[in-house]
């Protein structure tokens, strides 16, 4: 389902995945290890964090907190936005409106 949106999908989706590609080890979501982020070149590095961003945005939809890595995303309706945090500092946000 995802979350409620107003803007385009597919530019909340480009700003999404560079938002979590902004959490250094946001690979872990997906259980890689460190060795097989490292060897993967830049465009597959996008490749991966796109597919994070897609699965992030309609997770986010019935969940509105998810840990990435060392970063936490969390969906606030009453914003209408998408946080990214690395600890308590917010790293960045994707407006959905």
């Amino acid at each position: 389902m995802g979350v409620k949106h107003g803007r385009d999908y597919e530019d909340i989706l480009s700003d999404l995945t560079s938002a979590v590609g902004m959490i250094p080890d946001s690979y872990l979501f997906f259980d890689m290890e460190p060795q097989e982020w490292e060897v993967l070149a830049e465009g597959e590095r996008h490749e991966v964090n796109e597919a994070l961003a897609e699965d992030l945005f309609f997770a986010l939809g019935s969940e509105s907190m998810i840990n990435v890595g060392s970063g936490v995303v969390i969906y606030d309706a009453d914003t209408h936005r998408i946080d990214i945090l690395i600890g308590k500092e917010e790293m960045t946000f994707v407006t959905l409106i």
